[in-house]
């Protein structure tokens, strides 16, 4: 049996251009590359499964690469590149700071950058999670930080960039990397699925890269374990139901028996949620979040502040004409004020559901006021005066 690489193993850029979502890192470090303007540190700093080891490793290759390509691409065909490639290089040094942090392990490294490479033009450090490293390995660090030999380059990475000392920043260019972009996540996991043989359907990929984060490395093992789950046949349906999220057809269904003042329906609604296992919480917030994208989308121009799929953005414009921006706004203030007192509530479900109440109460048409009790003097029990007659044209007459 061959052995299974993961996705996100498997398909790690092994170019600039095909990292998802970084263009701004990527272009910036192509063109120090072709200009031959490197710094002798870089610190890479961002969320978890973005790239930033991958670039790390992008650019050790590419500085080293003999035979680079115009737009600052590795190769993959030269010596030093096919050694990077094999994991053999005797350039590129990567060092995880989580468990070799001490000052001995910084000294043992200072040690060995002394010593030129044999071939190739530089020797690379990459240290991952550099703010793991105890003071005084940062301490031991900041000489050779500061004035390396001509040689030798640092790369260093973090998830937490504000554990890392003021001295150690100063002496590094700061590359901050980005959440990337659910629709980006989407159509990268689309290219995987294709490529591996997978049937997705775009509004299940849509949800694992939503789920994700922002990071690609966990959209990638979601989608590991989704294509097992499924049999390789990724469904929409399916993806909700493993992954436990919460399918935003409620949340449209409950916006639009709010619309039409139809209690019995939202509630009814809500008691299918309760019943598939999500709390007040999860969906008083998920709520919230549809009102405002129905805000969002009551704008054309604002349409691509919705990182969601073509189908679904386009149901948010339809539901959103149909409310208007005052109900919508009416909607949000009920939304948002439960959902920030939600925690305080003794009895949560019946919270919930008042919260519901009064959104539907938002067009239930007003029931018309009760008469006031009239204050005229009873009529007297003789001869009713012909309408529209003086009654005191009548006395006088009968007088006469």
């Amino acid at each position: 049996m061959e052995n299974f690489i993961v996705s996100a193993r498997k398909y790690r850029p092994s170019t600039f251009r095909s990292v998802v979502g970084q263009q701004h890192i990527t272009s910036t470090l192509q063109n120090a590359i072709l200009n031959n303007q490197l710094a002798h540190a870089f610190l890479f700093c961002g969320p978890r499964g973005v790239g930033k080891t991958t670039c790390a490793r992008l650019l050790a290759e590419a500085i080293n690469c003999t035979n680079l390509s115009a737009e600052g691409e590795p190769c993959h065909e030269c010596e030093s590149c096919r050694s990077f490639d094999n994991g053999t290089s005797m350039n590129i040094f990567e060092l995880d700071a989580a468990s070799n942090n001490s000052v001995e392990d910084i000294r043992s490294l200072v040690e060995q950058m002394r010593v030129p490479p044999q071939t190739g033009r530089y020797k690379v450090y990459i240290i991952d999670e550099v703010h793991m490293l105890s003071i005084s390995a940062f301490n031991a660090l900041l000489k050779s930080l500061e004035e390396p030999p001509s040689f030798v380059k640092f790369i260093l990475a973090t998830t937490e960039k504000h554990k890392v000392i003021p001295t150690i920043l100063s002496r590094c260019q700061v590359f901050d990397f980005h959440r990337i972009q659910a629709t980006d996540i989407a159509n990268h996991l689309a290219y995987v699925a294709q490529s591996e043989g997978i049937q997705a359907e775009p509004e299940a990929l849509n949800v694992i890269a939503q789920k994700a984060e922002g990071g690609l490395r966990d959209a990638l093992s979601t989608f590991d374990q989704m294509a097992n789950f499924t049999s390789r046949n990724i469904t929409y349906k399916e993806v909700i139901s493993n992954l436990n999220i919460l399918d935003a057809d409620y949340f449209f269904r409950i916006i639009d028996y709010a619309r039409r003042a139809d209690l019995a329906n939202t509630l009814l609604c809500y008691e299918e949620i309760v019943n598939k296992g999500f709390d007040g919480q999860h969906f008083i917030t998920g709520l919230t979040k549809h009102i405002r994208n129905l805000l969002v989308s009551l704008d054309p121009s604002t349409l691509c502040l919705l990182d969601t799929s073509d189908s679904t953005r386009q149901r948010y414009g339809e539901q959103a004409v149909t409310c208007g921006v005052q109900l919508l706004m009416r909607y949000l203030n009920i939304a948002a004020d439960f959902e920030y007192r939600y925690r305080e509530a003794n009895t949560k479900r019946l919270f919930v559901e008042v919260a519901l109440t009064k959104l539907v109460a938002q067009t239930t048409p007003a029931a018309p006021a009760a008469a006031p009790p009239s204050t005229a003097a009873p009529k007297p029990t003789g001869t009713a005066s012909a309408p529209g007659s003086d009654p005191a044209a009548a006395q006088n007459h009968r007088l006469s």
